[in-house]
């Protein structure tokens, strides 16, 4: 009888063991399944988003204004971008830090960019200071997943004097290049080099 009961006994002790077991192996693997990539979930407010929606109307501001020619309304628009890009709503850009903190550096070189293209005398060297506000605006799109619609990276394949290249961005696949003002005769080689489309999050 005394060894049926401690039999059972250790029959008792062994499944209580089992199943402590299996329950915090469950318990351990189950986290990393459910848990999201830092830009897989909602991080953007609507206070970001109007925020960032105003960048990109300040920039399509500043594009059309350079088939103008126009220094000082080039300039103005300039400033209009700068104003936009340093009241972006980072507060509200409910991330992973490491991407806030990648965010807000991008933001701070397309801040320089457009103080560099306000100070050079050129229209040349604009097109150049442009074309680089174009690309750090174009990192900083991607790196914040901005969805507040469709953008276009679009390339001017003889933008300078020298015929090289450069890129802008636009809401619109349609070509209307900043590069080339409108006394320009001969025909635009321009082309839709990529589009960004991020959906929104489950639940935004």
């Amino acid at each position: 009888m005394k060894k049926a009961f401690l039999l059972i006994g250790v029959l008792a002790l062994a499944l209580g063991i089992t199943y402590l077991v299996l329950h915090k192996s469950s318990s351990s693997t189950g986290t990393p399944e459910v848990k999201e990539a830092p830009l897989a979930v909602s991080s953007k407010s609507s206070a970001f988003n109007r925020s960032f929606a105003q960048v990109m109307n300040s920039y399509y501001r500043l594009a059309e204004i350079f088939k103008t020619a126009d220094t000082a309304q080039i300039t103005q628009a300039a400033l209009g971008l700068k104003k936009a890009v340093d009241s972006i709503r980072f507060d509200q850009f409910k991330a992973d830090s490491s991407v806030t903190l990648t965010a807000v550096s991008v933001a701070q070189s397309v801040d320089g960019e457009i103080l560099g293209l306000i100070s050079e005398k050129s229209m040349e060297q604009k097109k150049r200071e442009f074309n680089l506000i174009t690309e750090d605006l174009y990192s900083l799109i991607r790196v914040v997943r901005y969805d507040g619609g469709v953008i276009y990276h679009m390339r001017c394949t003889t933008a300078f004097a020298d015929s090289s290249e450069a890129y802008w961005l636009s809401s619109s696949n349609q070509i209307v290049n900043p590069y080339l003002d409108k006394n320009y005769k001969l025909p635009d080689n321009s082309e839709v080099s990529d589009s960004l489309r991020f959906s929104v999050p489950v639940g935004e």
